[in-house]
């Protein structure tokens, strides 16, 4: 089921007696589990219907019998498990699936990691309540998710602020929307977040950070490049040459690809990379830049300069001069 619309029926208190929450997204687990918890459950019976345990600290069989002890002085008891993945023998609680109370929830946040689906317990559990795996989102959706969950707060976004971010804070959805909540603060609802937003009140440059690097590159604009591996270079802590690194190789990879597809048109490109036709129009115009084999150099290139920051090779060079002596290769 869909995180959306299993969230949904939470907050109309449609409830299931078990949510087995799993997998690598940590923000979808978190964020269904803390719902169930402020919807299962008055505010006046939690001191007595809602126990939060984690699963270092807790055993199987103490589990089960907690799971199937009846509500106190209330119509619903609700158990969550946090940190679910240390619980040891998990698949054990495939003996509570045939014994749960239908007045009780039961919430296992197993993270990082789905469970093993070939295992009895992770079979049956779509048989008595709630098997949601928590994916992460493909880094090519990672734009359209945030614009997506901007909206949904009552908000606006540039498609420009919102690549801004992706590319700053990474896959992590947990960072993005902590970093969008503070927007929230200092904001109307209504206003559409631009990359000047983003700048004063998060701190990312609109002008020197990875994803204008990245462009300066795919158009050749070797002073923009340059100009950026200097800010790069006096403002080290937030600009490793180890997150520039994968995003450069996408962009070759991604040129790549649209060098030998059969069909160049955007809408087909787009499609196949995975990209929004925008950005996809943007990498056929930028691709004769770059011919196949000198592609095929810089993704060389790339390679020896990731084992040089990683210290193979390169015990003094600095991340600064690292990056302008890669930019010096793979622009010429």
């Amino acid at each position: 089921m869909d995180y959306k619309a299993l969230l949904k029926d939470i907050k109309n208190g449609e409830f299931k007696p078990l949510y087995v929450l799993h997998g690598e997204e940590p923000y979808f687990i978190d964020l269904l589990a803390d719902a169930i918890s402020e919807n299962a459950v008055d505010e006046s019976e939690k001191d007595f219907n809602l126990a939060v345990y984690y699963g270092r600290d807790m055993d199987v069989l103490t589990l089960m019998s907690e799971a199937r002890s009846f509500p106190f002085m209330g119509t619903r008891k609700v158990v969550i498990v946090r940190e679910a993945q240390d619980l040891k023998d998990i698949y054990e609680l495939e003996k509570l699936l045939p014994n749960l109370v239908e007045s009780n929830i039961l919430v296992l946040c197993h993270k990082y990691k789905a469970l093993d689906g070939k295992r009895k317990f992770t079979k049956e559990i779509a048989n008595v309540g709630v098997n949601f795996k928590s994916e992460k989102v493909k880094d090519y959706n990672l734009t359209e998710w945030i614009a997506t969950y901007v909206r949904s707060e009552g908000y606006e976004i540039t498609s420009k602020a919102a690549a801004l971010l992706g590319e700053f804070l990474g896959n992590d959805l947990s960072r993005i929307v902590n970093e969008l909540d503070k927007l929230a603060i200092v904001l109307e609802k209504g206003t559409k977040i631009s990359d000047i937003h983003i700048e004063e009140n998060i701190g990312i440059s609109k002008d020197y950070n990875v994803f204008e690097l990245v462009n300066a590159i795919a158009i050749r604009d070797t002073l923009k490049a340059f100009q950026i591996a200097d800010y790069f270079e006096k403002n080290p802590k937030d600009h490793s040459i180890i997150v520039v690194i994968p995003s450069v190789f996408k962009l070759f990879t991604n040129m790549m690809r649209v060098h030998f597809a059969p069909n160049k048109s955007p809408d087909a490109i787009a499609s196949s990379v995975g990209l929004h036709p925008f950005v996809a129009k943007e990498l056929i115009r930028n691709c004769p830049n770059y011919p196949p084999k000198i592609l095929a150099r810089n993704v060389e290139i790339l390679h020896n300069y990731d084992l040089k920051a990683k210290g193979v090779g390169n015990s003094s060079t600095s991340d600064g001069q690292l990056l302008k002596e890669m930019l010096v290769q793979i622009l010429n």
